[in-house]
């Protein structure tokens, strides 16, 4: 659908391309050419091993997989993912009725108003804020 009939190309392109190479089990394994490495991972999670937590030693060893396990871990992905739907914002309709603002900004006030509420309750900050997503217009 992404290339063919041009639908969301951006966006089913690149989640095609995560799912292609999640499911190649061929090349899980041994060998310089390998997408994943377990044996690098073995020894970043060892405290006794040199390179306990070093990513610069995956990195400089790593394998396709490798790479994309550590923009997971790291938190890096959420961030690009975001960035890049905020780049795709067509403002067209934004600029041709400028009210349209105000729905947008109450919309994004009601995951405040969740948080604070959802905290005056006596919810701890991580459970408030999973409330607080909730009373957003675009959340789950």
């Amino acid at each position: 659908l992404g290339i063919v009939k041009k639908y969301e190309p951006l966006l089913l392109c690149g989640i095609a391309f995560g799912c292609l190479l999640s499911n190649l089990s061929y090349f899980v394994g041994q060998g310089d050419n390998a997408l994943y490495h377990p044996e690098l991972w073995a020894q970043f999670i060892d405290e006794t091993s040199p390179y306990y937590h070093s990513y610069g030693h995956i990195m400089s060893n790593a394998g396709l997989l490798d790479f994309f396990y550590i923009g997971v871990k790291a938190g890096i992905y959420p961030s690009l993912i975001f960035l890049g739907v905020g780049a795709m914002t067509d403002f067209g309709p934004l600029l041709a009725n400028p009210k349209s603002l105000l729905l947008g900004a109450a919309a994004q006030l009601g995951v405040f108003l969740a948080f604070f509420l959802a905290v005056c309750i006596g919810f701890s900050g991580p459970e408030a804020a999973a409330i607080g997503i909730i009373g957003g217009a675009d959340g789950p």
